[in-house]
């Protein structure tokens, strides 16, 4: 099976820094050409596509002498990622102009996909650009953000990039070709997974790590794009890129099934990385979220965190996180009202008070 097929309409494509920069940390530019050109008959086909490029920290690193890819500290990996950007970029356009393609470059931090104004704005740029027929390539602005608050890995930056620019398919082009019930290096028994209906069905398969030591990515960060995806419609694929020509042709991989797509606030919610908080409840209030209602004090156990209405918190049942959504209350008010009657809320706060501590309209199940 060739994925994605040729009836899908947009597609992102992310490529990791052990496909694109070699050992000693330059482009792979026939490899690199060879990808290039399938993206190229992906568009003269009528496809839409964006690239998220890995490779700049690595590029960088090697420009600037700095030991360990670049990532021996902070500091290092910022300077790595500023030098090694302009390097990224060009090779990205001099390669699509040879097939007659414009190429866009977009940096994006973790805030600028999490803060729903700037989500939008990212959203409308992409799909102008991918409207005109240019290819953008994306990459998180690493030269400015910090551990905590960036992505950390490029696999679920793609995932939210395809949310974003209403995508029908991802496709992580990586070091090996697929999902597999244990480490393929390590165990040549290994039995590779050729479909995924259900991600929590594959559970406890996915290793932390990246095989090359050089990107930061992992099967795990493979799979938590793969829940960002398909909750928001995409299906997604994870495929060798240690062949030449990886999108053309048949090749092995690991496709996760998109979901039912969500309206389009609810997946902006589901694929979130960033929560203020966290609001414990009930396995009575766990049910009554599943069957589509709203939280409500009633069934809350506990609150954690420091968070404003507004801002975005998860939702922990009993055994696991259940939902996303935005808070009606700041923390300090939510955790006065733990498991209070709605009827008690205006006495114990002194106001009329929300309907609810996150309402069903600002909630998103996971």
């Amino acid at each position: 099976m060739i994925f994605p097929p040729p009836a899908c309409s947009r597609l992102v494509v992310k490529v990791g820094s052990a496909l694109l920069v070699d050992p000693d940390g330059a482009i792979r530019a026939g490899w690199l050409a060879g990808l290039v050109a399938d993206l190229a008959d992906r568009v003269r086909a009528g496809q839409q596509v964006a690239v998220v490029s890995s490779g700049a920290i690595a590029l960088g690193a090697r420009r600037l002498g700095l030991t360990k890819g670049g990532r021996a500290s902070l500091e290092d990996a910022q300077a790595a990622a500023a030098t090694g950007q302009i390097a990224l970029a060009g090779a990205w356009a001099d390669l699509l102009a040879a097939q007659g393609l414009n190429a866009a470059q977009m940096l994006v931090t973790l805030g600028d996909l999490e803060d729903r104004r700037r989500y939008l704005n990212a959203s409308a740029t992409l799909g102008r650009l991918l409207a005109l027929g240019v290819v953008p390539v994306i990459n998180e602005n690493d030269s400015v953000a910090t551990a905590e608050i960036r992505f950390g890995d490029n696999d679920r930056l793609a995932a939210r990039v395809a949310q974003a620019a209403g995508a029908a398919a991802v496709v992580l082009l990586s070091d090996v070709d697929g999902l597999y019930d244990a480490d393929p290096h390590v165990d040549p028994g290994a039995r590779h997974i050729p479909r995924v209906e259900v991600i929590d069905a594959i559970a406890g398969m996915a290793g932390a790590g990246s095989a090359s030591g050089m990107g930061s990515g992992g099967m795990a960060s493979k799979v938590a794009a793969a829940r960002i995806a398909t909750a928001a419609g995409a299906h997604l694929a994870i495929l060798s890129g240690r062949v030449d020509r990886p999108l053309s042709g048949a090749h092995r991989h690991t496709l996760f099934v998109a979901e039912r797509t969500a309206p389009a606030r609810k997946a902006w919610l589901a694929g979130g990385l960033t929560a203020r908080g966290c609001i414990h409840v009930d396995a009575g209030a766990a049910r009554a979220l599943a069957g589509g209602g709203s939280l409500l004090a009633a069934g809350v156990t506990g609150v954690e965190g420091d968070f404003a209405r507004g801002d975005l918190v998860t939702v922990q049942g009993p055994d696991r996180t259940i939902a996303r959504g935005l808070a009606e209350y700041d923390a300090a008010d939510a955790a006065r009202l733990i498991g209070r009657r709605t009827d008690e809320h205006a006495a114990i706060l002194g106001h009329a008070p929300r309907a609810a501590l996150v309402h069903r309209n600002h909630l998103a199940l996971l």
